[in-house]
């Protein structure tokens, strides 16, 4: 049963999925290394769980779609994406229907998804010299979230409803109260599945990591793991920071 606010102006852009599964996977494991002036080459591999797997694709017979096309569309996601700011190509592929691989290469990190405002740029590069002089911050809290999600697809903010993501809808609710949320709505077993989602990211820099916040370093090499319903939800701005 889905709740009775879904109209179908929500329901139908669920079938833009691909584009969140991106940065917003069940399972995502992003690699990437930055180089000199803020370019910066990234190969990544997504996937969607069995119980969003499920979720979609009853999303997508109660709108009256068929279920045989992938649930994740490489070439149109990556045709999608390559108008984000920042991107310079990308080109992504099928590796089954729930789940994809490829690659995205920036002209400079720090233009991604940003707006021209400073105000609304998510990711802040800036370089010097000497060990410690260039960083990367990225931060993303209540505020600037959905200026953010705007920009990599406007779709997305649906899907997101879809899903009663604060992130969106603008409520204050803590991590637990979301995925209780989750439970009574869809399941308990949807719930866990969005509770243990992982995005793992592995950065190289251009010199060794002397800071870093929110991860783990070794050499060149900055390493995350961000809980997905850290992203959902937000009850604590994310931040996370590398000086090299």
């Amino acid at each position: 049963m889905f709740p009775m606010k879904f109209s179908m102006k929500i329901l139908a852009p669920l079938f833009f999925l691909p584009l969140f599964a991106v940065f917003f996977s069940c399972s995502a494991g992003i690699d990437g290394v930055v180089r000199e002036g803020g370019a910066a080459d990234i190969s990544l591999k997504t996937s969607l769980a069995s119980r969003t797997q499920a979720l979609i694709r009853s999303l997508r017979g109660f709108m009256g779609g068929g279920d045989d096309s992938p649930i994740l569309d490489g070439p149109a996601m990556a045709k999608s994406l390559a108008a984000a700011p920042g991107v310079r190509t990308i080109s992504l592929k099928n590796t089954g229907s729930s789940s994809l691989e490829g690659n995205l290469s920036l002209s400079n990190v720090g233009n991604f998804l940003s707006a021209e405002a400073a105000k609304s740029r998510f990711i802040t590069y800036a370089e010097g010299q000497g060990a410690g002089a260039s960083s990367i911050n990225i931060a993303l809290d209540r505020n600037s979230a959905p200026d953010v999600i705007s920009r990599l697809a406007p779709e997305i903010e649906d899907y997101l409803s879809a899903l009663m993501a604060p992130v969106v809808t603008g409520e204050t609710s803590t991590t637990q109260e979301y995925l209780d949320l989750v439970a009574s709505v869809y399941s308990r077993a949807l719930a866990d599945e969005i509770a243990a989602a992982r995005i793992r990211l592995s950065i190289e820099f251009p010199r060794a990591v002397t800071a870093v916040q929110g991860g783990t370093a070794s050499g060149k090499r900055a390493e995350f793991e961000v809980p997905l319903v850290d992203i959902l939800v937000l009850e604590h701005p994310l931040l996370y920071v590398v000086s090299w």
